[in-house]
């Protein structure tokens, strides 16, 4: 049994608990708890890369432009400018710890991702950035002996005793024992929540745990009807969603609908590299035109030695399932990808609990506002990840505030079991959330998903292993991300409404969430 006191407990084990902890280790002892092996996680699967202004014809300046014009309005300005102008030192960190990026000449390789300026995206092995950057990390902590890492042990309960954390409660997965683990600061970076939804790109591990352990403590979350669905994940029959770069439209590729026609000219002037959410509804709308499942995403122009060169992941992937890229179209669709809201934190990653932070996937820094920047997501995570080791080393350790002071501040709504419920399964959760909560919405949708989940939150079974956990986290991340919906009358970045299909100026502000809050609206 490992020690039950230590100066850093860090939960979860992807690019920002590793950073997090090989920086920590210097500063403290140091434990990191993760729900399944060190390397579950959804780092592995990136795949474009890390973006960082470090090429000649860049500069900080133009990245943070580029990431306000994609957040739609919402973005924090203050922690974008951290982002772009921290991030070129991080980006030093990961290479002095071994991170393999691409060269070229002598120099790191950049390329080019919709919706930025320049190229500006640095990548390992291709297409295989995520899993290098994983890899390096990891074997890094694995060797460290002022590191201890516990697998296969689920955080349970964050413990706040007089506003401040204590520790954290666990299950250990294999023994089935609870433990509890006591700490000066608790730092949560579990990643996403992609398992809300029938079509993904994320991993097994994403299932909102964080941000769920966030909530039910008292901390604030927020911006959670801000979830990115990425345009393009390989849709064969029997085969899950595997991520198609966004790079690979970077390097020339085109969509085509089933009848061969390049369609994203017809929704917008910036066509194949238009942002994320632009490309994603498109795409649903042409696949209703056509009456079709997917549409096709077309390389076969370029020479084949930079697919298999750049990448080397995606082409092998689609050679085992009997597709040669090179040659033939790839059959796309979109797929649940990030989640831009989480728990809600300042620019030195601290939320509203003192002692506890979160970093990563999990957190909301308010660097990507209503619609993430393709690659910035890798990038968040080190130069936030680095600012909380940081910020405890400070005497003040918490210099937590609101951003603004218009927020719509909610606490959730509580449902009644009902006899005429669907029985609750992951599927059926997942269903749900695609059909109703996914790409496009409506209030018509979002108010029956709402019945739902509140009708299936009051149903729970209890919680005694991971499946039973995870599911009820899945339950409660769906209704803070549908009554967010619901909430916003409007449409912005990666949130669209039919019946409210236009920005509007008096929604420019935050949707935050809090256990028990005083003032719901």
């Amino acid at each position: 049994m490992k020690p039950s006191v230590y100066d850093y407990v860090i939960v979860g084990s992807g690019i920002a608990g590793l950073y997090m902890a090989l920086l920590a280790k210097e500063k403290g002892s140091v434990l990191i708890i993760t729900k399944g092996s060190i390397e579950d996680c959804n780092t592995r699967h990136a795949q474009g890369g890390i973006a960082a202004a470090i090429g000649k014809n860049d500069n900080p300046d133009l990245h943070y432009k580029d990431t306000m014009a994609a957040g739609a309005g919402l973005n924090d300005p203050e922690a974008v400018r951290v982002l772009v102008e921290e991030g070129p030192q991080r980006i030093a960190d990961l290479i002095d710890f071994g991170v393999p990026f691409d060269t070229a000449d002598g120099q790191i390789a950049l390329t080019k991702e919709a919706a930025h300026s320049v190229s500006r995206i640095l990548h390992a092995g291709g297409d295989a950035t995520g899993e290098h950057v994983e890899v390096t990390l990891s074997r890094r902590v694995r060797y460290s002996s002022s590191i201890n890492v516990l697998e296969y042990c689920l955080a349970t309960e964050v413990i706040v005793e007089k506003g401040k954390v204590k520790g954290v409660k666990t299950l250990d997965l294999r023994a089935g024992s609870v433990q509890e683990f006591e700490c000066r600061w608790l730092v949560l970076a579990t990643g996403g929540a992609g398992k809300l939804f029938k079509y993904t790109t994320n991993s097994e591990v994403a299932t909102a745990d964080g941000i769920v352990l966030a909530y039910k403590a008292g901390a604030e979350v927020t911006d959670m009807e801000f979830f990115q669905f990425h345009p393009t994940a390989l849709r064969l029959p029997g085969v899950a969603p595997f991520l198609i770069s966004e790079a690979v439209r970077g390097e020339g590729g085109v969509l085509r609908n089933v009848e061969g026609y390049r369609f994203m000219s017809d929704y917008t002037p910036k066509a194949d590299l238009a942002p994320r959410d632009v490309v994603a509804r498109s795409i649903v709308y042409e696949m209703r035109k056509t009456g079709s499942d997917r549409v096709f995403l077309d390389v076969t122009h370029l020479p084949a030695h930079v697919i298999t060169t750049r990448f080397p992941h995606i082409y092998k992937f689609c050679m085992d399932h009997g597709l040669d890229i090179t040659k033939g179209l790839i059959s796309v669709a979109p797929a649940a990808h990030y989640i831009m809201g989480g728990i809600r934190t300042n620019v030195w990653g601290e939320t509203s609990i003192k002692g506890l932070f979160a970093a990563g996937e999990t957190a909301c820094t308010g660097v990507h506002g209503a619609n993430r920047l393709a690659s910035n997501s890798l990038l968040e995570t080190i130069v936030f990840g680095h600012r909380i080791v940081q910020r405890t080393q400070e005497k003040d350790n918490l210099n937590y505030k609101a951003r603004r002071e218009d927020d719509i501040r909610k606490s959730l709504a509580t449902g009644k079991q009902t006899s005429k419920c669907t029985p609750l399964s992951l599927l059926a959760l997942q269903s749900l959330m695609w059909e109703k909560v996914g790409i496009v919405r409506s209030g018509e949708s979002l108010a029956e998903a709402g019945k739902m989940l509140a009708a299936w939150d009051a149903a729970l079974p209890p919680t005694t292993d991971r499946p039973s956990y995870e599911l009820n986290n899945l339950v409660l991340a769906a209704k803070l991300m549908t009554e967010a919906a619901l909430a916003r009358e409007e449409s912005r970045g990666a949130h669209f409404r039919t019946d409210y299909p236009r920005t509007s100026s008096s929604w420019k502000r935050h949707i935050v969430f809090q256990k028990d809050a005083t003032t719901p609206s």
